[in-house]
Parts: structure tokens; sequence; C-alpha cells
């Protein structure tokens, strides 16, 4: 039998710790959750226009398909693949499309809304790329200039203000206040992460309250829409269907709901299956399947704030932040708009509505959070008898110090008794 060797090295996965676990855990749960609500929302309405009924519900398994690859992909990849060229190149990129979708001719007007660039019954959103790239873009940033945040306001903000200011400029002519507040956000979350005093964020503030009032001046139907958040029930046929529509499914469901694919909400209830699905959710399931919702997105939260306090890096710690904020920014305001507590934006619902970009973005998210999750592999010894682990480890050490046998064994000549004999 051949001698087995004194050392060998292998290779062993180490097993995901608790955050990476938890978020694989809710974001399937979610997607689950997500495919079951966007059949019971929109099937009764396309089985009464004349058709089968399960469009929707295909594409969105289409997209959560594609989006559990580009999940996989970011995780493994991602991290190493985002150079700072690359981020450059994507925020330039979404930039670019923003505004080639609103030439007339490319880009598909819905609802007076020209957000979409469409060919057949594939749609692509260039919004919701533009928020993933501007939290890449902070997060870089912010990572390579700690310093900089603690002087002028000026100085401080302006790289993160010309590609913030541009790209929210543009969502908002589409117009998608909603997208746009939401980018606001989640930079914001970054820059208090990152340690931004207090003066400029309070600048922030008040910059970008000035100019939601300025967008709501100028664009009756977002003035309509803050009119029929104050007074949902009094315009309830005109402005405020929607919001008085979505109080009415999430009363009548009650607690416990009135049963699965059983709302009658959804027949009156506009984007049923995408803006206003937790509406839905509230009636067939009650209040306990919106607090199902709400824990998931919990959970979410918890191993993303998790994920960032445990990165290595500043940059990761910044990017976990900035995507777990993008991600609870975004579920907090659709929540808030269905409840009535926020007015009507066209923000859809992480993981649950029908939006198939957006879920193609959120799965991206979660894969890079998962990427800063899971550790990296390492290389354990194998060794065959007791005194390995002793010369490994002094092995180790000359490595280290090259200089360290050279030293001890000069120290154990100039001491008694060592070395040439001391005259008499």
């Amino acid at each position: 039998m051949p001698p087995r060797p004194a050392q060998a090295r292998a290779t062993a996965r180490v097993a995901p710790p608790l955050e990476h676990r938890i978020l694989t855990t809710a974001t399937l749960c979610l997607l689950a959750f997500g495919a079951v609500m966007v059949f019971s929302a929109s099937f009764p309405l396309g089985a009464i226009n004349g058709g089968s009924g399960t469009r929707e519900f295909l594409m969105y398994l289409f997209a959560a398909a594609l989006g559990l690859v580009a999940m996989r992909l970011c995780e493994r990849h991602g991290l190493r693949v985002l150079t700072p060229e690359l981020t450059r190149w994507i925020l330039l990129g979404s930039c670019g499309l923003l505004l080639v979708v609103l030439v007339p001719g490319l880009g598909r007007n819905v609802n007076g809304a020209r957000r979409w660039f469409a060919a057949g019954p594939v749609e692509f959103q260039p919004s919701e790329l533009a928020k993933l790239a501007l939290v890449l873009y902070a997060a870089r940033y912010l990572a390579d200039n700690p310093r900089r945040l603690q002087r002028g306001f000026r100085e401080a903000i302006a790289p993160i203000a010309v590609a913030l200011g541009p790209a929210c400029a543009l969502i908002a002519v589409e117009p998608d206040l909603g997208t746009a507040f939401v980018c606001f956000l989640t930079v914001g979350s970054m820059l208090i992460v990152a340690g931004a005093p207090s003066g400029h964020l309070l600048r922030i503030v008040l910059f970008v309250g000035a100019a939601v009032g300025l967008m709501i001046m100028v664009h009756p139907y977002e003035l309509a829409r803050l009119t029929s958040f104050l007074h949902p029930l009094s315009l309830r046929s005109s402005a405020g269907w929607q919001a008085a529509q979505s109080q009415y499914a999430v009363g009548s469901g009650g607690f416990w709901g009135v049963g699965l694919g059983q709302s009658i909400g959804k027949l009156w209830l506009p984007e049923a299956q995408s803006d206003f699905i937790l509406a839905v959710v509230g009636e067939e399931l009650g209040v306990l399947g919106i607090l199902l919702v709400v824990s998931l997105y919990g959970m979410i939260g918890y191993a993303g704030l998790r994920t960032a306090r445990r990165a290595g890096t500043r940059y990761t710690k910044l990017l976990a932040s900035g995507l777990t904020s993008l991600i609870l920014c975004q579920g907090i305001l659709n929540i808030f708009v269905v409840l009535g507590i926020a007015p009507l934006t066209g923000v859809p619902l992480p993981f649950i509505s029908y939006a198939p970009t957006n879920l193609l973005v959120m799965l991206a998210s979660v894969g890079l959070l998962l990427g800063i999750a899971r550790p990296a592999t390492q290389g354990l010894r194998l060794v065959s008898d007791p005194g390995a682990p002793r010369r490994a480890a002094r092995a180790d050490d000359r490595a280290l110090d090259p200089d360290r046998d050279r030293r001890y064994r000069r120290a154990r000549g100039t001491g008694p008794g060592r070395g040439r004999p001391v005259a008499g």
C-alpha cells in the first residue's frame, strides 16, 4: 500500500451564513406567492376579454425564470464583473435609454405615460435599470471618496447630483414621480450610511421637496393624484377611483379574507395584477395575507442589513445597504399607496406585482446581495500525522517573515554559554 502524503490540499465549500439563507428563502417565497396572486388577479378579466386569462401569468413565470438565472449569475460573478468602468457605462446606457423612450414612435405610450419599449408581448422599462445603475454608481463613489462628504455641500454632493439629477428628471418627465422618489430615497439612505453631514441631508430634502412641488404644479395629472389622496372617497368617481376601490377591497377582506380567487374588487380595480395587487391580497387573504407579505419583506430587510454590517469592504457595505434600501423603499411605498397612506404612484410591489422588468432588476439585486453575503471558498489542510499542523504553522510564519529564523539564531548565539568561550 503506497504511503499517504503528509499534507494534502483540498477545497471545501463553506456553508452559507444565516443572512444568505434568509435572503434566498424570503425571495423564493415571495416569487411563489407572486405567481399565485398574479394568476388570481389577472385571470378573470383576461377570460372576460376573450383571452385565455393566462397571458400575464405566463409572462410572470418567464420573467421569473430569467430573473433567477440573473440572480445566480450576479451571485457568482457580479462583484468581480462590476468594475468602475462598467458601472459608469451601465449608468450612461440607462440614461440614454431614458432619453430614447421619450421619443415619439420609439417609446410606448400607455395612459399618457411613455415609459416602455415594446416588441410584441415583451416590454422593457428603462427606469428600472436606471434605479440599479444609480445604486451601483453611488456605492462606488461613496466608497472611493470617504472624506469628500465632509467638505462643502457642492463639492461633496455634486458628483452624485450629476448622475441622480438628470436620471430622476427624465423619469419624472415620463411622468413617473413614484420611481423618481424611490431613487431619491435609496440614494439618500446610502448617504446616511456613508456618514453624510446632517446639513447636507437637510439641503437635499428641501431641494427634492421643491422639485416635487414644481412637478405637481406643472403636471395637472400629478395634482389630481394629490387631491384624490387627500379626499379619496369624495372623488371616488373620478381621480380617486383607484384609491377608493383599493380601500374597499382591503376593507372587505377583514382579517381572514374572502378566500383565494374569490375577490370581487379586482374586477373594478385598474391594474389589479400590477400596482394594486396588494389590494387583491388584502381582500382574498385578509390582514393575515398582508402581514405575511410584510414579514417576508422584513426578512429581506434584516438579512440585507446584516449582510451590509458583516461585509468586508466599504464598497460592499454601501452596495448591500443600497440594494436593501432599493427593495424596501419600493415595497413600503407600494404598501402605503394601497392602504391610503401615500398618494398614488406607479410603483409595483417587488417580486409580487406583474412587472417583468422590475422583477428582473429586483432578482439581480438580490443576487448581488447573496454574492456579498456568501463567503469565498476556502482551502482546508488535510493532515495525516499529529506534527503536521505545527510544521505548517511554522512554515506559514517563515513565509510571512523570512528573517525570523536568522534573527532567532543570532539572538541565541549572543547569550551566556553560547558561541565562543568567555575568557576568565
